[in-house]
């Protein structure tokens, strides 16, 4: 468009001249004609039609070239600003794709360890599927527990009774009857219990599970019970909270049946609260073995503070009597001064009468005792 004006305008130009050229040859031939001056007339007409023509096509190009410039300058402006909104929004988005980087290699490094915990998981459920990994994995929590709690020599692991069975830890109480923990862990049953789908599957793993710990049960009060020997109760250890709550939560006829045959189903979180109240017990047997002998200690300590009075008294005694002494010795340096001073006076008086001067008498004080 800006290119065509122009050219629209070199054209007007052009039919003008030939216009004008057309009007000048036609009077050169008709000169004698009296609508010469008509014609000459409406040719000044066009003529003066196409300047202003040009001069508006001028001032339209004008216009045109400075809504180019106008419309050229806002295209800059835009440019410059589409250009740095680009670069801030490349930007950013390397900065979020290298965030975004940074989080999926934090992701890959849980995800690593999420696989190496499902193979530790995998694992444990391997061992713990075993009945002997089972039972040593009870017994080694339930060793922690119990070391961590009471110094040595107040329990032993495998200590062997009078019926020469050997419970997994014995503690012995202050009247030197050891209590019994046997560490027992119904995985299978429990197990089995929840992952019955049917009510028919839960019935049978519920008998299963019961059956289970009512064997347990019985097997530690037949043989870890022994009247004079053991306390009257005894520990079945379950090395699991969750195991425990399932057994508390749906099996409170097991409890009742343990309770009844003096064996207490403890899980770690008891246990560990047990070992506690025995480690408070034996405090307390020591406090009174100790009692005799600390009384004796006080019997003494007594005596001996007593000698001590007395031997602060006879000090005083010394004291009082030294310091009787050093007052009697100032009292007789006193006197030797004043013994001095007489004989001093007594020298004065020879020498004067040897001046034959008559002194004056010296009057003498006798004290007591001269």
């Amino acid at each position: 468009m800006t290119e065509s004006l122009p050219i629209i305008a070199t054209l007007l130009f052009a039919c003008a001249a030939l216009a004008a050229l057309g009007v000048v040859l036609w009077r050169a031939r008709h000169a004698a004609d009296p609508r010469t001056a008509v014609m000459a007339d409406l040719a000044q007409r066009q003529i003066d039609s196409a300047a202003r023509l040009e001069t508006m096509l001028r001032m339209l190009g004008d216009r045109q070239s400075q809504l180019q410039h106008a419309v050229n300058e806002r295209l800059d402006t835009v440019s410059h600003r589409l250009g740095e909104s680009l670069q801030k929004t490349t930007q950013h988005t390397t900065e979020n794709l290298q965030k975004l980087g940074e989080r999926l290699a934090i992701i890959d490094t849980a995800q690593k360890n999420i696989a190496e915990l499902a193979t530790q998981v995998t694992s444990l459920q391997g061992v713990l599927a075993n009945k002997q990994s089972r039972g040593a994995f009870g017994q080694a929590r339930m060793e922690a527990i119990v070391a961590d709690g009471l110094p040595k020599g107040a329990y032993k692991f495998q200590h062997t009774l009078s019926n020469r069975s050997r419970p997994d830890c014995c503690v012995f109480l202050p009247d030197k009857r050891p209590l019994v923990i046997d560490a027992k862990f119904p995985l299978e049953g429990v197990t089995a219990y929840r992952e019955a789908k049917t009510d028919d599957e839960r019935k049978a793993a519920a008998q299963r599970l019961r059956a289970d710990v009512t064997k347990h049960v019985t097997d530690i009060a037949e043989k870890y019970l022994i009247p004079g020997e053991t306390y009257e109760v005894a520990l079945m250890f379950v090395p699991s909270e969750s195991v425990y709550a399932e057994l508390y939560d749906g099996f409170d006829d097991l409890f009742q049946r343990a309770h009844r045959a003096r064996v207490m189903i403890v899980s770690p979180a008891l246990l560990a609260l047990a070992i506690q109240m025995v480690q408070q017990i034996q405090k307390d047997a020591r406090m009174r073995e100790a009692a005799d002998q600390i009384r004796d200690e006080v019997g003494r300590l007594v005596k001996d503070v007593s000698l001590l009075g007395e031997r602060i008294l006879k000090l005083q005694t010394h004291f009082n009597q030294s310091t009787e002494d050093i007052r009697l010795a100032v009292v007789s340096i006193g006197k030797i001064e004043a013994h001095g001073d007489r004989i001093q006076q007594v020298e004065l008086g020879a020498e004067a009468a040897a001046s034959n001067v008559v002194p004056a008498p010296i009057p003498l004080k006798l004290e007591a005792g001269e």
